[in-house]
This record gives structure tokens, sequence and C-alpha cells, in this order.
């Protein structure tokens, strides 16, 4: 691979592939095992078989615990005298007055006719559409390109606000489609978009290879003696965005918050001396293990940090040098998306376009809750 090119990274994919709604049980989504010459389709159910057989004995299972809070929020324009005027829609990004997610400032994405002004007041509406009394937010400043900080109240716990007002923000291809197919809004998407392990709140997209799992699948690997341990990334909108330049290496990648707790990376230090393979569940673990692991090491240094890491096929072998990460799971993903070039990286562009030609051919479903695919080792 002499250049790199986002067209090297396309592919058709048909509509109807794109699953709306999740499978009728977690783990009964589809799975690609991809081998280094050939596939095998299974469900996702036969996941430890497969781990034992194909990846090796005992690894250390990576999960993401970031839970998508409820982070679409509707407001209407506020003016001095109490008038409502324009709907504004905000998205939750990230929080600025504390890292979590109880911070009263914080930066938002916001659509609406006309741009928002500093010092503005918003009222925010409840699931119906009415305004709630008192709920008055404030924009701080406004940064351009749809983004803003807004001020939250301090007297009613952010959290008290989302429950009553907020919307889980499902991805907008599946909210689009399903207004446009008239479909009516699924009541187990508060469950279905959150993985089972999910327990810190943070996100606004789930990280979606973990939304197979179940309790009792998990069970079964904890009694195979497949240890379980958790990162925590927070998600944010960048992440699942197609490349906007042909030339991948213009790309710059969102900051995106994760925590690595210090029994993580002992368990990993102790996976690495007995020989046992680090398994990551989703391209979040991998570029947040990734990200927080110096050159020249294996494993990585706990606590705080923020991710801007890219990884991609880097020429002219078309290899990264992954440090941590030897097996994969993860979902199937957009063309020409940095999340294609992460999965390309790290078993092979390939080997991956033809396993994803394959998955098309067999009418796999695709993106957040699509099947998925275990790539047991790398490149």
């Amino acid at each position: 691979m002499s250049s790199l090119s986002a067209a090297d990274f396309d592919f058709e994919l048909p509509d109807e592939l794109i699953a709306q709604t999740p499978a009728a049980q977690r783990d009964e989504s589809r799975l690609l095992l991809v081998g280094q010459d050939d596939v095998a389709h299974h469900t996702f159910a036969a996941l430890p078989d497969l781990i034992e057989r194909y990846v090796g004995e005992r690894p250390l299972l990576i999960v993401n615990d970031s839970k998508v809070l409820l982070a679409r929020l509707y407001t209407r324009k506020l003016a001095p005298d109490g008038t409502l005027g324009g709907r504004v829609e905000l998205l939750l990004l990230e929080p600025l007055s504390a890292q979590t997610a109880d911070a009263t400032r914080w930066r938002v994405m916001y659509r609406t006719s006309k741009p928002l002004r500093p010092q503005a007041s918003l009222r925010v509406l409840d699931r119906q559409g009415e305004p709630i009394p008192g709920q008055t937010l404030t924009v701080s400043s406004v940064e351009g390109e749809g983004r803003a900080v807004i001020d939250f109240p301090t007297d009613v716990p952010l959290g008290t606000l989302l429950d009553q007002a907020g919307e889980l923000p499902l991805p907008p291809y599946i909210v689009k489609q399903r207004q446009q197919s008239g479909l009516p809004a699924q009541p187990d998407d508060q469950e279905r978009y959150q993985t089972v392990y999910a327990k810190v709140l943070g996100s606004v997209a789930a990280p979606t290879a973990g939304l197979h799992f179940t309790d009792a699948l998990l069970a079964q690997l904890q009694r195979r003696g497949i240890e379980r341990h958790s990162v925590t990334l927070h998600v944010g909108p960048g992440t699942f965005l197609p490349l906007r330049d042909d030339d991948p290496q213009k790309h710059v990648m969102h900051a995106e918050r994760f925590h690595i707790p210090p029994e993580t990376t002992e368990a990993i230090a102790c996976a690495r001396k007995q020989g046992r393979k680090v398994l990551a569940v989703g391209t979040t673990v991998v570029r947040t293990l990734e990200s927080a692991t110096p050159e020249g090491q294996s494993v990585p240094t706990p606590g705080f940090g923020e991710s801007r890491l890219f990884i991609y096929p880097q020429p002219p072998t078309g290899r990264y040098p992954f440090r941590v990460v030897d097996a994969l799971i993860t979902n199937f993903h957009l063309p020409r998306s940095t999340l294609l070039m992460l999965v390309s990286a790290f078993a092979g562009r390939e080997r991956i376009l033809a396993a994803y030609q394959q998955a098309i051919l067999a009418r796999y479903r695709f993106y957040s809750y699509g099947d998925a695919m275990l790539l047991p080792t790398r490149m």
C-alpha cells in the first residue's frame, strides 16, 4: 500500500441491510468469524466456543462500560417577556463544568431555523412537546458549526431533567428511516440501545459491539475462565462520521473522554505475563487501550484521558503498530469511515472488504443494531 485513499474503503451496501431494529434476542444476532483465508457463519451465542477454539485459552475480555445518556433535548427560544419562539433541538456532547454526567455546563450540537445568540434563554420541553415551568437553559457561548455551550439550571440535577425530558440519541439514519416508513417508536430502544453492563453515564452513542451480550452469555464466559474487565470511553458523534477528504491522513478525530481503572491494567499485565491474549469488544475499547499505552510498551497506563487516536492502515505496509489488542469483536461499519479503517488496520484491508462482501451476500445486518464479526487474530 504505497498511498491511501478514502475510496480504498468504499463498498456498495443495499439499504435493506441497514438494521433499523435489534435482533429479537441480543445473542441471536449473527456472528461472522473472519479467518486468515475464509469466513464462517455463526450466531453470537456461539461466542464462548469460538473464543476457545480460535482466540486461545482464557483470553482477557475488555468491554466499554459507558452508558448512553438521554442526550437529546427539545427546547424553544424564550423571550424576556416570556413569549416562546422557535424550536431548538440540542444534543449533549461533553460536560465542561465537571467530568461527570451531572455537570451543569455542556457543549452541545444544536439545530434550529436561526442561529443561537449568546445569553439567549431556552425553555425545555417535555416528551409531549409542552414547556416545563422553570426549566430554562442559558446559551453561554456559540462556537460555530452548529455547536454551543449551554448552562443548565443548578436547582435540579441534570439526570432528573433528562429523565423527564431527554430522549435516547438513536443514530440519525434510524430516526430518519422510521419517520419515512411511519414506524412507531420502539419501546425496547431504551433497553436495547444500552449494553447489559453499561454503568457510567456519558455517551451519546452506544458502543455497539457490546449490544449482543446477555447476562447469561457473560456468565458462561466467566465459567470457562474468560476474565472480563472494563474501560470507559464516552462515545461522541464524531466517531461515526465518514471521511470528508479523500486523503484520510488529513482527517482529525474528535476528542473522546476515557478512563482505565488500575485493576484493568493489572489484569492486562497479568495476561501478558501468562501469554494470554487481549480480546477487545468494539473499536472504542481498541482506541482507549492503544491511546493509553506508551510506545514500546504493551500495557496501558491507568487513569483519565482523551483519545484523538486515528488508527488506519499506514503506508507503505498497510499495517498499524498495535500494542495491546490481539483479537477483536466488532459490528459492520459505514463505507469510507474511520471505524472501517481501524478494522482494516487490524485485520488487513483486503481481508476485511472480502469479509464484508461475504456478509452482504449472506444478508447480514449492518451498523448499530446489526450483526457482528469476530477477528481472532491481527494481520
